[in-house]
């Protein structure tokens, strides 16, 4: 068996938008280096101020070396049909596969993973960076951050692995079915092997343990693997898969709670790589306020971060029809709901009685507003959703009150869901939000049979 043991220098950390400044490979036969491949490139771009400085690798350096295409073919020769190895290797192979490709040659190798290897049969170490490893084992490397220099430097550490892996860890990473070499260099294939089939909330943690992307699954060893499929050369993916150290889980009955769940979560956590529901609250609400002569007023706003709207809407012109319908449903003034916003004479029923001229007393004329406003907070539906549990012991539980989402939880099948004081002491309460609401409501159009209601609470605004 063949390997190309690899190294590369660049102009930054992600392939689609950085080039390659040098390239060194290591031909090895499982016991030496037999061949050695090296060269300058010319990455057609400037070398940023920090990677002159940490490679030694100048603009003058590069600029009569050749551009990569037309080395492209020897590297590939050099590389296709071996065994890809090197020191993270995900780096290397996405930089060399986006560039080999933009130079009309397709590379689809098997790859291993040093820095993973070197955790399976050198365990204890205290880091595994490259370059604390040659210190710790006594690795001479004289060109440390040059490609031929790390790439001599790696081949010595391949050959020493190869040479302690009595548990035959090389081999089995090399098998067809295993997917560790598409691993995360960090990740330990263990946390993938802890991964249950069931639906449920998965955790990506950096090097310090915090959570860095939460993601809902109805099978979640199956959507974790599908993370790592693939050799996308964006910043983005490359990033993410550096910083990934552990993944934990959470499972949850059914693929709705795994939802729930992970909205919850983004919302908490706040992780650096979800994007899509960090904002997803609708962006209007339905306000009230008193005047400076005591009138409740009714307004369709932006919503503000720290206040309450008695109720929410997706736009404003969805609002906007709310309040007409509580104008004339309710008898109240067009212009203290600002529906009508001119000079002109009011358009209510009350015409010069109505409470915009001072023509109804505040009293009687809140009375109405406050009555409008529960008319509306009683139609707002009051239900739970009983499903199916993480066991055959058990029931999920999502609670709707009053049109909001109240909180979930788990029930024994013995427990009376149809009880709603019980019900809701049994719950764990949570943050809720417009997105969540809707999914739950969406769920139960769908589901009735599965939907428990209760009677309206009578709410005092």
């Amino acid at each position: 068996m063949m390997y190309a043991i690899v190294d590369i220098e660049t102009t930054g950390g992600h392939a689609s938008a950085n080039g390659i400044t040098e390239v060194a490979i290591c031909v090895h036969d499982g016991e030496r280096v037999v061949k050695r491949f090296e060269t300058l490139v010319n990455p057609g771009r400037e070398i940023p101020v920090y990677i002159r400085a940490l490679t030694g690798i100048s603009n003058e350096m590069v600029a009569e070396a050749p551009y990569f295409k037309h080395v492209a073919h020897e590297i590939y020769e050099l590389l296709h049909d071996k065994i890809f190895v090197a020191h993270n290797v995900n780096f290397d192979y996405s930089f060399l596969k986006y560039h080999l490709a933009s130079a009309g040659y397709d590379l689809n190798c098997n790859k291993l993973c040093t820095v993973r290897l070197s955790r399976k049969i050198l365990p204890g170490m205290l880091s595994y960076s490259l370059g604390k490893l040659c210190a710790h084992l006594s690795i001479v490397n004289n060109a440390r951050h040059r490609a031929a220099g790390d790439a001599e430097a790696t081949a010595t550490l391949f050959t020493l692995l190869l040479n302690s892996d009595t548990n035959k860890h090389i081999p089995a990473a090399l098998k067809q079915r295993s997917r560790e070499q598409v691993l995360p260099s960090n990740l330990p294939k263990s946390d993938i092997d802890r991964l249950p089939y069931t639906a449920g909330v998965y955790y990506f943690h950096d090097s310090k343990g915090k959570v860095i992307y939460v993601g809902k699954a109805v099978n979640i060893k199956k959507r974790v693997c599908s993370h790592f499929t693939g050799n996308n050369s964006g910043h983005q993916r490359q990033e993410f898969m550096k910083n990934i150290h552990r993944i934990t889980f959470q499972e949850c009955g059914n693929e709705l709670m795994a939802f729930i769940q992970e909205c919850i979560d983004i919302k908490r956590l706040w992780p650096a790589y979800n994007r899509s529901q960090k904002n997803l609250d609708f962006a209007f609400g339905l306000y009230t306020y008193e005047d400076q002569r005591g009138y409740i007023r009714l307004a369709v706003d932006k919503r503000r971060k720290y206040s309450l709207p008695v109720h929410t809407c997706g736009s404003m012109l969805e609002g906007r029809n709310l309040l007409l319908h509580l104008v004339e449903d309710h008898g109240l003034c067009p212009k203290l709901c600002f529906i009508q916003q001119n000079d002109q004479p009011c358009t209510s029923a009350a015409g010069q009685d109505c409470a915009c001229n001072g023509g109804e007393e505040v009293s009687d004329y809140n009375t109405r507003v406050i009555a409008a406003l529960k008319t509306l907070k009683q139609n707002l539906p009051t239900f739970a959703i009983r499903d199916e549990g993480r066991n055959d012991e058990e029931h999920s539980c999502i609670l709707i009150e009053e049109g909001r989402f109240y909180g979930m939880g788990y029930v024994s099948h013995y427990f009376d869901v149809d009880n709603y004081t019980n019900l809701k002491n049994i719950l764990t309460p949570y943050p809720g939000n417009d997105y969540i609401r809707n999914l739950v409501i969406n769920y139960a159009e769908r589901h009735p049979h599965k939907k428990v209601m209760f009677e309206r609470a009578v709410v005092a605004v």
